[in-house]
């Protein structure tokens, strides 16, 4: 691997784990102010709504300069989304100025990968990335519950600077300066991302033809036979892995009894069983048999049902290892053939931000219709049941569409490698 690659990773491991982090104190910040239950879903929705907007426009622009600065400026946003929650901005609302950076920020990482490397090294690519994402999942989300215990609360407060009044003296101001803290280092390493010498001018600014191409683009890829098989797993992927995330956390505080800093550690095993599924997929599956994995996202499906039967911790942490496990090692070859399909068609920006946009939308309709359920006090046994249908059912049907496009016709020259030689 080139080594601005590792640069790319070490920009996204300090984002995503700024992120994960800020997801939990979010939550913690709705209960300090008595919010409802059923609003603990939303942050994930506010944090999303950006990407599904604006997904005409952060295509756009994350191919309109190098995608390093990208990175840098959408860092930026995101620090001040946690800066508008120490003047008493809304938690939701800052969440979603955090997002706004996020969308924009996407594109411009994943779509750097089909610039900086070629075809053949990209499910291999994907692999370091999505492990050392869910590595930030990991760390986010256990450090996040671990940075709202009152104890570690207490010791941040108690650091004191001489000479210097910080004006951090309640627990919300002391999350945020930590998370703040691992936006800026993200931001840093943004700066020595090296341009790829792609040109990156584009065609036109005018908001109507942007969004005319977006929807070109988008219909392009559901027109490709590879491209809507992988952007469909993807789409289901994403939006159920953002509702696994509540599901987990909420089901481990009923069932297994846990706090949320306790019950944030089982997302870590999820997470840690998606690293290991994906650093298997990197290493045994090529971006041409990519589709044969398939099946994986239906176990993973049926895996869900087995939370039902589980009430003790450690054969709940075995089975959401194995989740993980299942989504990692199908997910990453989706998300190379995706990758690789969008380059083809359309430039590497402008696809990751169609690819963005389904899935975010998929986790907007998900995870509403999980706010919804809790509402209504819809029992969590019945959730995780109807949750586990419906990723197992659709993921087969995604399959069946796969088979068919096979059979009708030769897919093989789907996967164009002719750039391999030259980077030889």
């Amino acid at each position: 691997m080139k080594r601005g690659f590792y640069i790319i990773m070490a920009a996204q491991f300090f984002s995503s784990l700024a992120d994960n982090m800020l997801w939990v104190v979010v939550i913690a910040s709705l209960r300090a102010i008595n919010e409802p239950q059923w609003m603990e879903p939303l942050p994930k929705l506010f944090f999303v709504i950006s990407y599904v907007v604006f997904a005409w426009y952060v295509g756009a622009f994350a191919d309109s300069m190098p995608k390093g600065r990208v990175m840098f400026i959408t860092n930026i946003v995101k620090v001040i989304g946690c800066v508008m929650m120490f003047f008493n901005v809304h938690p939701l609302l800052a969440y979603a100025t955090v997002g706004l950076g996020a969308a924009a920020y996407s594109p411009a990482k994943y779509g750097i990968l089909t610039e900086l490397l070629p075809p053949r090294q990209l499910v291999v690519a994907n692999g370091w990335i999505e492990g050392l994402t869910v590595a930030s999942i990991i760390l986010g989300i256990g450090l996040g519950g671990q940075l709202i215990n009152p104890k570690v609360t207490q010791m941040l407060l108690d650091i004191d600077i001489p000479f210097i009044n910080t004006g951090i003296d309640t627990p919300p101001e002391a999350w945020l300066t930590v998370i703040g803290i691992l936006y800026v280092i993200g931001a840093a390493f943004n700066l020595k991302i090296p341009d790829t010498g792609v040109d990156h001018r584009i065609a036109t600014v005018n908001p109507l033809h942007l969004i005319y191409e977006f929807w070109h683009c988008n219909r392009l890829l559901w027109r490709d036979k590879l491209g809507q098989v992988s952007l469909a797993t993807t789409t289901l992927f994403w939006g159920a892995g953002a509702t696994m995330q509540l599901l987990v956390v909420r089901w481990a505080e009923i069932t297994l009894h846990l706090s949320l800093s306790n019950a944030t550690l089982l997302q870590a095993v999820v997470g840690a069983g998606t690293g290991i599924g994906a650093v298997m997929a990197a290493k045994f599956v090529s971006l041409r048999n990519s589709p044969s994995v398939i099946p994986m996202g239906i176990g993973m499906g049926f895996l869900v049902f087995v939370m039902v039967f589980v009430n003790n911790l450690p054969l709940a942490a075995v089975v959401l290892l194995l989740i993980g496990a299942c989504a990692g090692f199908f997910v990453v070859p989706m998300n190379a053939l995706l990758q690789h399909r969008g380059h083809i068609l359309m430039g590497a920006g402008s696809s990751i931000a169609v690819q963005n946009f389904n899935e975010n939308l998929s986790i907007l309709g998900m995870q509403g219709l999980y706010a919804l359920l809790i509402a209504f006090r819809v029992p969590i046994i019945y959730v995780i049941l109807l949750f586990g249908t419906t990723v197992a059912g659709i993921m087969y049907l995604i399959l069946l569409r796969h088979q068919r496009n096979r059979n009708e016709f030769d897919l093989t020259h789907l996967i164009v490698t002719k750039g391999d030689a030259e980077h030889e």
